[in-house]
């Protein structure tokens, strides 16, 4: 039996968890899920990772954002899903 809480039912799956998003523009984000669906993913207490930035690469970033969490520079982001190319949970890194 799935456990749902009050105002919850109508959510992704991915609710409340932190997930790795990585865009078609070259962006990495990781954030907690606020929801998810076909036009859209919805991300609380957000960074961001830019190809081509200075500082740490890609993958030491999300090693980084895997063992100590991310600075929560973006209180609320809104990706339109369809620049989204996948979708993760961090703790799968």
């Amino acid at each position: 039996m799935e456990r749902t809480f009050p105002g919850h039912q109508h959510k992704s799956p991915l609710h409340g968890i932190t997930v790795v998003a990585e865009t078609a523009g070259g962006e990495t984000w990781v954030g907690r899920c606020d929801d998810e669906d076909a036009l859209r993913v919805i991300l609380f207490d957000a960074d961001v990772h830019r190809d081509g930035e200075e500082g740490s690469g890609r993958e030491e970033w999300l090693a980084k954002a895997a063992r100590f969490g991310v600075w929560a520079r973006h209180p609320r982001v809104v990706l339109p899903r369809r620049a989204v190319r996948s979708l993760r949970r961090l703790a799968e890194i």
